[in-house]
């Protein structure tokens, strides 16, 4: 958290806000969080930046021309005005509103200006739906509201891999339900893969009741012995235990009839064990609509050397489960493709995703955004040794695999390097966890209740202070659903009205 704008500040001020973050540190809810991060904001002179229209990060004179003539158009009801004006600037990241730096230098909430903005359009869009709104027809008014939806897009949440530390995921949904912050898009690897299943083949009433981790305490991690190890044909943890848990809460369940039960889009990542095959893959109800889903999250979950890699089962049209790919072996999808936006974007119309990492070989490495996003001198130094050191490594493998490439082993090692280090590990808005060394023996520690609730509250405390940011990219998207919703609804009653006449 950078705070450009704090005050010189006497004695009695630095203990106030000393306090202040203490308890910040310790709050029990979000409500809680977020009255002492307020407090905070304004204690610190922090408060005075919401305030202050300048910012190199985005063009406020748009965004103020823009908010007066909404405003004006609406108030005058000037209908055709009003949807000239919304069509004009449809995005969730007009004149760079979006922007993350916009979102670090204070505990809470953004610049002023964009709260407002972000109020009228929302104003806006419920004045049109509503029935002030008289020179619209019903039909004009749905079609406009549908054409904004598909013109906006939607958000995504991807979950990482992570092993057990992945119960951290628990933590960022439940505080997202929380808010009704949770996106319909999904997907996940690994660790990851298991929550996006678990949530994607349940109803929605059911949700809140599986957050609180009873279906998550089970023996996934068993061990294999010494001398089942020299024999080979296997890793390090038996998959037959983690096969049994999964069939056990997801079901015999495709990727489309989850769908149908859950309404949400899950996306499960995963990467053939021979690279040369094929690229890896996102499983769903577009790409795999009869695939189990217990089977890909298996899949998703076969770490090279921890887990053998697996092949894949589909339900037929009768119910028979047949070979999905019957030649292919498949391993983690986080070895490849442990945040696949670019493909979801394609599917799925996103407008910004959500990336909950908890990977334990990428977490130390990530930076937070006010690192990612400065440009001054000092921050030079850094991004050079990145940016080289990761070309140093790529460049090595490739080096490494042109002169051993025909070992089979030593290739398909170097194909998942590869794959680890070219990736993507950021979505717009990241919620990381806070590690220290005690969360490595957590690794492969089977779930047990105090370890749930342990990792779980890490996962709520690290998303409450990007709620205010999701919230902000949310809020336009949310009003145009609602307002689709109560038009539909006027619709359905027009129609029933129109049948009994």
């Amino acid at each position: 958290m950078i705070l450009d704008t704090v005050r010189d500040l006497n004695p009695h001020q630095a203990y106030r806000i000393k306090k202040l973050k203490r308890q910040l540190d310790k709050s029990e809810s979000y409500d809680e969080w977020k009255s002492f991060a307020l407090k905070l904001d304004e204690e610190s002179g922090a408060q005075e930046w919401k305030y202050d229209n300048s910012s190199p990060y985005f063009d406020a004179e748009i965004i103020s021309y823009r908010l007066n003539l909404l405003k004006r158009y609406r108030q005058q009801q000037r209908t055709a005005d009003l949807i000239y004006i919304l069509r004009e600037g449809f995005s969730h990241d007009v004149a760079n509103i979006g922007h993350p730096m916009l979102f670090t230098q204070t505990y809470f909430g953004t610049k002023k200006l964009i709260d407002d903005y972000i109020e009228e359009v929302s104003n806006a869009l419920a004045y049109i739906a509503s029935e002030k709104c008289e020179n619209l027809s019903l039909k004009d008014k749905l079609s406009f509201l549908e054409n904004c939806q598909k013109a906006y897009g939607q958000p995504a949440l991807m979950f990482s891999g992570g092993a057990t530390l992945g119960l951290f995921h628990s933590g960022v949904c439940k505080a997202l339900l929380e808010q009704d912050l949770m996106p319909k898009v999904l997907s996940g690897s690994s660790a990851g893969a298991i929550m996006t299943g678990m949530l994607g083949v349940a109803e929605p009433s059911e949700i809140p009741n599986l957050l609180m981790g009873d279906h998550f305490y089970s023996d996934a991690f068993h061990f294999r012995h010494i001398k089942e190890l020299l024999k080979g044909n296997g890793g390090f943890a038996d998959v037959k235990y983690l096969k049994r848990f999964l069939v056990e809460n997801l079901g015999d369940v495709t990727f489309a009839e989850a769908f149908e039960k859950s309404g949400l889009d899950i996306n499960v990542t995963v990467a053939p064990y021979d690279v040369a095959q094929e690229d890896a893959r996102i499983m769903n109800k577009y790409t795999s609509p009869d695939l189990l889903v217990w089977s890909a999250v298996l899949a998703s979950c076969a770490v090279p050397i921890l887990f053998p890699p697996v092949r894949l089962t589909s339900k037929r049209y009768d119910g028979v489960h047949t070979p999905y790919l019957a030649n292919t072996r498949w391993v983690d999808g986080s070895v490849r493709s442990d945040f696949p936006q670019e493909r979801m974007s394609r599917l799925y119309n996103l407008n910004y995703t959500i990336a909950s990492q908890v990977n334990p070989h990428i977490v130390p490495f990530m930076q937070n955004d006010a690192e990612r996003f400065r440009k001054d001198l000092l921050s030079w130094p850094e991004r050079i040794v990145r940016t080289q050191g990761k070309l140093a490594a790529m460049g090595a493998m490739d080096f490494t695999r042109n002169r051993m490439g025909r070992v089979p082993s030593v290739r398909r090692l170097l194909d998942h390097g590869y794959g680890i280090v070219d990736q993507r590990y950021y979505g717009d808005v990241n919620i990381v966890g806070n590690y220290s060394l005690r969360h490595y023996g957590y690794m492969l520690q089977n779930p047990r209740p105090h370890l749930f609730k342990l990792l779980q509250r890490e996962g709520e405390r690290a998303t409450w202070p990007k709620i205010s940011s999701i919230e902000t990219h949310a809020r336009i998207g949310k009003t145009i659903q609602h307002c689709l919703a109560v038009l539909k609804h006027a619709q359905e009653n027009s129609e029933t009205s129109n049948s009994n006449v």
